[in-house]
């Protein structure tokens, strides 16, 4: 159901780009301390479990091409936040794992966003929340 309050030419796609835009720079002033970017700092998040993941797991978690992913790994392994191996069982799939330091710092990203998170969306009826949460993957699934 449309509220009456959204314009007729407000859009969603826009309000998720400067919402991310936002998210992003405020993320980037918390984390300026691990001089990371953010592409860097997402993928250390979606590590942070702490589970080993493939190179193109690690892309489709993102949301970016393991093509374009490589630099981005290149650039965490020079700092010694991840290193890369094979799957057992699989010599051809590299995975990425984090180091001490890159669990230290994915620890950290991660709690920057649930801190991130309360503050934007703690005062959200938990429906809402859900519902976002629920246009967030319909939009992520169309390119699927």
């Amino acid at each position: 159901m449309k509220s009456e309050s959204v314009p007729s030419d407000w859009s969603a796609l826009l309000a998720l780009q400067r919402a991310t835009h936002a998210t992003l720079q405020v993320l980037a002033a918390e984390l300026v301390d691990l001089d990371l970017t953010a592409s860097e700092i997402n993928a250390l998040a979606n590590l942070a479990d702490g589970q080993g993941r493939t190179v193109s797991e690690l892309g489709a978690a993102v949301g970016t091409r393991p093509t374009t992913l490589t630099s981005v790994l290149d650039r965490l392994e020079r700092r010694g936040h991840i290193t890369r191996g094979t799957r057992p069982g699989d010599r051809r799939a590299v995975l990425i794992a984090l180091t001490s330091s890159g669990r230290v710092a994915a620890t950290t990203i991660r709690q920057a966003i649930a801190d991130l998170e309360r503050r934007a969306l703690g005062d959200l009826p938990d429906d809402a929340v859900v519902a976002l949460r629920t246009a967030l993957q319909a939009l992520t699934e169309v390119s699927s």
